[in-house]
C-alpha cells in the first residue's frame, strides 16, 4: 500500500469546494483545511506507485489548486 500527503495552495475564497471536489476522488482518504503556508492537506492511498502516481495527477489537474507538493510516505 502507498501512502502520501499532498499539501495544497488553492485560490483564495475556493476552499469549501475544492474539499468537496477532493473527497470525490477514489483513495483520497482524508482532507483537512489547514492555516499557514498550505490551505489542503490530503491523505491518499493506492495499492502502487502508478495508481498514487494517477491520483496526485488528478488532484494537480483541478484548476483552483495553484501549487503542490506531495510528500510520500517511506515507512
Amino acid at each position: 500500500m502507498q501512502v502520501a500527503y499532498a499539501l495544497l495552495t488553492v485560490e483564495p475564497g475556493h476552499e469549501e469546494e475544492t474539499l468537496a471536489e477532493l473527497k470525490r476522488i477514489e483513495n483520497v482518504k482524508e482532507t483537512y483545511r489547514v492555516y499557514g503556508v498550505y490551505d489542503i492537506v490530503v491523505r491518499i492511498e493506492a495499492e502502487n506507485h502508478e495508481k498514487l502516481r494517477a491520483i496526485i495527477s488528478k488532484i494537480r489537474h483541478i484548476q483552483r489548486i495553484r501549487s503542490t507538493t506531495t510528500l510520500i510516505v517511506w515507512e
